[in-house]
């Protein structure tokens, strides 16, 4: 039971704190779980980020769930999601109740808060390129893969890239001395896995024809959310479309309402799925309020946690394989390089528009790597920051 506390704890920390998107997440959990309370080494957790880049949902999230069973079993895992989550969703139910129709975007506090996102990001590049890409070969990998990513940025190459850097590692790293990996303390066994697995499916499949037959908002609500969370590859932004298209349209909400979600998420800690519970909120016709954000938030997040809970497992087995191995040395490195294209766009890209706001994100760099400060005291800093930079400029 403590460490179940304990996950929840460290995790709604996090979900206080944690800005800048999914991949400046991946950095606040490489700071907070790896290097500070040392829950599981950089092999383990590069191992977990590789598996949730192949997973459709949300990476982060599935990232901090993943850590979560391995803690605490599957109860941890579900702690590490609501610590995680309920911060950025309470935060949007209040934002669909409150500030429906104000523009927050061009907020000089959301643009320290995106600034801050780029020196977390490039800490996290930093920190695991130290680890995953050194020596020619993998540096090598690592910088095509940036480069493939950037120029082709699309999901499925992302894809594309970890498979064809597995199959690099596997012919290039064979004759390397194989780690003796411990494997992760997944509390869960085999059958329980294949049951989770089985439950995506049977959602997937079940609900669009129960939707057919039982002509009922809340089942619609469930299914489409559920499809978004299930069929999405690559994370928060991806996803946006696809909800769009199923509650524009619909009536549920209109352009507008969901524009000004959009830009309240943005604000936000946590993982920008969360956006759900503001949908939710404002949905018509019933259920919406609290019941109907309660409803879309565990729809979207239900297929992340079944594909989490079923992989890991069979994942844990696979990795400590001699094979696979040099196979996830090559991943690993193009992980490193996906990472590095992020950096660039859409972390810096939608934040550093001029030098000063250059100036701010290298000081929360230094703070963060030099000064070691926790990420919590930067990210407060940057939003100030961000807010001076808005009268000065």
């Amino acid at each position: 039971m403590s460490r179940i506390l304990e996950v929840l704890k460290v995790s709604m920390r996090l979900g206080l704190t944690s800005f800048g998107g999914p991949i400046a997440h991946l950095g606040y959990f490489h700071e907070e779980y790896v290097k500070r309370r040392k829950w599981l080494d950089e092999k383990n957790y590069a191992d977990l980020v590789a598996l949730c880049q192949f997973l459709p949902g949300p990476a982060s999230s599935q990232v901090g769930i993943a850590i979560g069973i391995q803690r605490a079993g599957l109860l941890g895992g579900l702690m590490a999601w609501l610590g995680f989550t309920l911060p950025s969703a309470i935060a949007l139910m209040i934002f669909a109740w409150v500030l429906q129709g104000f523009n927050i975007q061009h907020a000089g506090w959301v643009h320290g808060l995106m600034i801050v996102a780029v020196a977390v990001v490039a800490q996290a590049v930093w920190g695991m390129a130290s680890k995953l890409a050194t020596g020619k070969t993998k540096s090598t990998i690592a910088v095509i893969s940036a480069v493939c990513a950037l120029l082709v940025p699309t999901p499925m190459v992302q894809v594309l890239i970890i498979i064809v850097a597995g199959l690099i590692g596997w012919i290039f790293f064979r004759k390397n001395t194989v780690q003796e990996i411990q494997p992760m303390p997944i509390l869960m066994s085999k059958k329980t896995s294949i049951i989770f697995l089985a439950l995506f499916f049977a959602f997937l499949m079940v609900l669009p024809v129960l939707r057919l037959m039982i002509h009922n908002q809340g089942l619609a609500m469930f299914d489409s959310f559920y499809r978004a969370g299930a069929l999405v590859f690559g994370g928060g932004h991806v996803v946006l479309p696809l909800l769009q298209q199923d509650v524009v349209p619909t009536g549920w909400v209109t352009n507008a309402q969901f524009l000004a979600g959009y830009g309240a998420a943005q604000a936000v800690p946590g993982p920008l799925f969360t956006f759900s519970s503001y949908l939710g909120f404002v949905s018509k016709p019933y259920p919406n309020g609290i019941m109907g954000s309660i409803l879309a938030l565990i729809a979207i997040f239900l297929p992340a946690f079944f594909l989490v809970a079923g992989a890991l497992p069979f994942w844990n087995i696979l990795r400590s394989r001699p094979g696979f191995q040099t196979a996830l040395s090559g991943i690993n490195a193009s992980v490193v390089g996906i990472l590095m294209a992020a950096l660039y766009h859409p972390v810096w890209t939608s934040a550093i528009k001029s030098p000063y706001d250059f100036c701010l994100a290298l000081i929360a760099f230094t703070l963060l790597m030099i000064w070691k400060l926790p990420p919590w005291i930067v990210v407060i800093i940057s939003a100030l920051g961000g807010v001076v930079l808005s009268v000065l400029t």
